[in-house]
């Protein structure tokens, strides 16, 4: 290691034997500030408050069972000879279309019980999810994992990153692509163009779908540079496919309702 460089510590706080990591209190507080965001906007297109209070202590908890069953599964050869080590989720390991695939399902549930149209629920719910991630990103930071490829400390110096990140990316002897930046950048612009989106007054679930548009674009071309992808192939990197499915879905399902009259209702109507 180049004199003078540091890693970042990832336990936050150390309590006797626990230890609270960095990783868990970025997730945390993704998923608190998203709740505030989408709670604010419930109350103002006449949701009950506790509406996505209720969702997320079921949606939060399946989504990341969901996330971690779809790393192992994707990474099976490993865990199958370390299989005291899937429960460790704090060490990192969660994969997001994994988190989605679960939240989405459960939203879909909490919706038919609760007898609230789903498509509103997730155009509520679109900004806060993707600032969630924005913010989660800097989760796999601190574990100085989900970086790219290699490259020299005077490239990362020329995009004017602060020293601590640049310092972050430095990792057994070489430098590394800072991607988890690149997504959190790329997150954080998509929520300014959801929340602009808003006054546009899209049709119902149009907002949610244009999130996972905005979200697989990103994700295709940030997973390129990644050293860790989970693989289908031998060549096929399954954020990459997944990306490209969900676009051309979401395309398909907001054509598919414009012409079958189901998104008639606007994101402002009650």
């Amino acid at each position: 290691m180049e004199e003078g460089i540091r890693a970042l510590d990832p336990v936050a706080i150390h309590l006797g034997p626990l230890e609270v990591r960095w990783y868990g209190l970025i997730i945390g507080t993704g998923v608190l500030l998203a709740l505030w965001l989408v709670v604010r906007e419930a109350d103002r297109r006449g949701l009950a408050k506790d509406t996505f209070i209720d969702l997320i202590l079921f949606a939060v908890p399946i989504a990341i069972l969901c996330a971690r069953i779809y790393y192992v599964i994707f990474q099976w050869d490993y865990y199958s000879k370390h299989p005291s080590e899937i429960l460790q989720v704090w060490e990192g390991g969660i994969a997001i279309h994994g988190a989605l695939i679960g939240s989405v399902a459960t939203a879909y549930v909490f919706s038919r019980v609760k007898n609230l149209s789903f498509w509103k629920l997730a155009d509520i719910a679109a900004p806060g999810i993707l600032l969630g991630q924005a913010i989660g990103r800097w989760g796999n930071f601190m574990n100085q994992e989900a970086h790219g490829g290699e490259v020299s400390r005077g490239f990362l110096e020329n995009l004017h990153l602060p020293d601590f990140i640049i310092n972050q990316m430095y990792i057994d002897g070489t430098y590394y692509h800072p991607t988890f930046l690149y997504e959190s950048l790329w997150n954080f612009a998509g929520v300014v163009i959801l929340l602009l989106l808003r006054r546009v007054n899209l049709r119902r679930g149009e907002l949610f779908l244009t999130y996972v548009i905005w979200y697989s674009i990103g994700r295709f071309f940030i997973e390129g540079l990644r050293t860790d992808s989970l693989m289908l192939t031998e060549y096929l990197r399954i954020a990459q496919v997944i990306s490209i499915v969900l676009i051309v879905v979401s395309l398909a399902i907001i054509v598919f309702r414009r012409i079958r009259g189901y998104s008639d209702k606007r994101y402002l109507e009650e």
